[in-house]
């Protein structure tokens, strides 16, 4: 049974520790003629150890946001703080070094490297990082022991994403980003690759941040924003997050 007090101490811990601090941000692009005001002025704060799952329709500036998260993209305006560094004053070194040693990505398509097997992939990523995770034990949390040499041609899409979060999480990163991690995959699988990022979130106290378009995936989260127009409309703390296994969309 969840508990109500033990969920009051970590949300009070969470708040008190902002991993990231986002200030007044814009994200403006100019095609031709046009302006696209995709992320209007935005301030939001992301909590160490939280889960926060970013909900919006298309074109509702969530990948945008996102992306400014990751340090993918640059703000037109205000300010993106991780750790009380201020990412839009960083060069293109510092861009890089922050993405490959405190981010680690989950895409919808998998974006894996056909030619290499699934522990050539994780092991790719491992290299980049100082003190990385044993490559192995990861593809064993992700339940791919029997599956380490294959390529991802001969992998399901359920495994395939597997290995994308084993190349995430074997960088031990501080803000793990998540964008449609479901998306490509059917119910029963989408479920179980939710519970692997609840179990990084738990064990690792790993950030994850989870943008999809999907409402009841936000019933997991300890905190839900909703966006809409290139801008935040609601936020929302759950008191008793659901686990994934309880979810049902």
């Amino acid at each position: 049974m969840t508990n109500p007090r033990k969920n009051h101490e970590r949300r009070a811990d969470m708040t008190n520790n902002a991993l990231m601090r986002l200030n007044r941000v814009t994200r403006t692009y100019h095609m031709g003629e046009v302006t696209v005001n995709a992320l209007k002025e935005t301030t939001l704060d992301v909590y160490q150890g939280e889960i926060l799952v970013i909900l919006g329709p298309s074109g509702s500036g969530k990948s945008t946001l996102l992306n400014i998260m990751g340090g993918m993209d640059l703000p037109t305006t205000g300010e993106v703080f991780f750790d009380k560094h201020n990412l839009g004053l960083a060069n293109d070194n510092q861009l890089t070094s922050y993405r490959r040693n405190e981010i680690g990505f989950v895409f919808q398509f998998y974006n894996l490297i056909p030619d290499l097997t699934a522990r050539e992939n994780v092991e790719l990523a491992a290299d980049l990082v100082d003190g990385p995770l044993a490559v192995a034990d990861v593809l064993r949390d992700v339940d791919l022991a029997d599956r380490m040499d294959h390529f991802p041609s001969q992998m399901s899409g359920g495994e395939q994403q597997r290995v994308s979060i084993a190349r995430a999480a074997v960088k031990n990163p501080r803000l793990l980003l998540c964008d449609e991690p479901t998306g490509a995959l059917d119910y029963q699988t989408g479920k179980l690759i939710l519970a692997l990022l609840v179990q990084i979130n738990r064990d690792r106290g790993s950030t994850v941040v989870i943008v999809t378009h999907n409402t009841p995936i936000g019933d997991m989260a300890h905190r839900v924003i909703r966006m809409r127009d290139g801008a935040i409309a609601e936020i929302r703390e759950n008191a008793s997050p659901l686990s994934p296994e309880r979810i049902e969309w």
